[in-house]
């Protein structure tokens, strides 16, 4: 399913993403925000023009895995509201050009059994240690089991945003902003590519092929809404690939993207036959509702350096996380991979 199918995204972490715009305050662009309840904010939804008689019909059109009932619960408990923060009901005549908001669940979620770690705090930033499996925000079938409520619910910072992200699958290092005033200016090093990130992955051995190299492709959506791959054109994609070790059949590599395309690492990989180890996307999809935890994606963001922009400091920080070591995968690379810390 489409995560547009299974009821949207977080709202002010999306668009904080998406836009670098600041909406940790109850404001964004002359549209109220709801505030958090109990670490999860809002969902949100434009209405386009068309002849729905209610919202409610809208709803139910727009989100087809959403019962009706669901949402008549929904908007009867007062959690669908309009842009100016009044609670939208199951009678609500449908207006087109309106931002909707709505507070979305995840009936039975099951508990992700590995932990996040706090490596570094102060009055700007969070540095969080990722471990595989656990989505940085809220999305699709995923609520509760975050990075970002999972934080919000421990630390109370219900304004926290991430500054940027990396995929579910991976493990590692991820930055979190606290304070409003200071946001955009953490958002401009990812944007302006002034952030050294490194990641190590488990991939298989080519001798033919002469590394170190530096991949550079255009990178598109694929046909399939959850792949990316390369197109002819004009590259927006860059990523310093090189060997740090071998061993029989596979190999340790380090990876530094200067660019932040969806899936980049994995899609370079890939293309260059070195696809990295328990890869579900890549090269082939692997079908939904499989998940192993015994065979996490052999991918992790290691290490991340920048010059504080509001400090002037320089900051490094470095994964207490570890891939499993190429020895121990010789004989067997299908054993249990996963090592929580």
């Amino acid at each position: 399913m489409t995560m547009g199918q299974l009821g949207g995204v977080d709202c002010r972490a999306s668009l904080a993403m998406t836009n670098n715009r600041d909406v940790g305050s109850i404001k964004l662009s002359g549209y109220r925000v709801p505030p958090t309840r109990n670490g999860i904010g809002p969902s949100c939804v434009g209405l386009p023009p068309g002849n729905w008689a209610t919202v409610l019909d809208f709803l139910v059109e727009r989100f087809p895995a959403i019962a009706r009932e669901v949402w008549r619960q929904r908007m009867t408990n007062g959690d669908v509201l309009d842009e100016l923060g009044i609670a939208v009901g199951p009678h609500s005549a449908y207006r087109s050009h309106v931002r909707l908001y709505y507070y979305r669940e995840v009936v039975d979620e099951p508990r992700i059994p590995f932990d996040e770690v706090v490596l570094f705090e102060d009055e700007h930033l969070i540095v969080v240690d990722k471990p595989h499996f656990l989505p940085v925000v809220p999305s699709g079938n995923y609520l509760a089991e975050t990075v970002l409520v999972r934080l919000k619910r421990k630390l109370g910072l219900h304004t926290l945003v991430p500054i940027h992200r990396i995929d579910r699958d991976t493990a590692g290092l991820v930055l979190f902003s606290k304070q409003r005033e200071t946001r955009a200016a953490y958002h401009a090093l990812f944007s302006q590519h002034s952030v050294e990130k490194t990641y190590e992955a488990v991939a298989p051995r080519r001798d033919d092929l002469k590394l170190p190299l530096t991949r550079a492709s255009r990178i598109v959506e694929a046909g399939h809404f959850m792949l990316q791959h390369e197109v002819s054109g004009t590259p927006n994609a860059v990523t310093h690939i090189a060997l740090l070790e071998v061993r029989g059949q596979l190999a340790r590599y380090q990876l530094q993207p200067v660019t932040g395309k969806r899936h980049q690492l994995r899609v370079h990989m890939a293309a260059l036959g070195l696809p990295i180890l328990n890869d579900g996307l890549y090269p082939a999809l692997t079908p939904q509702g499989q998940i192993d935890y015994a065979q996490p994606l052999q991918l992790l963001a290691r290490q991340i350096e920048f010059v504080d922009p509001v400090t002037g400091q320089p900051r490094e920080f470095n994964s207490q996380r570890r891939l499993h070591c190429l020895a121990e995968l010789g004989s067997d690379p299908k054993k249990d991979l996963h090592e929580p810390i």
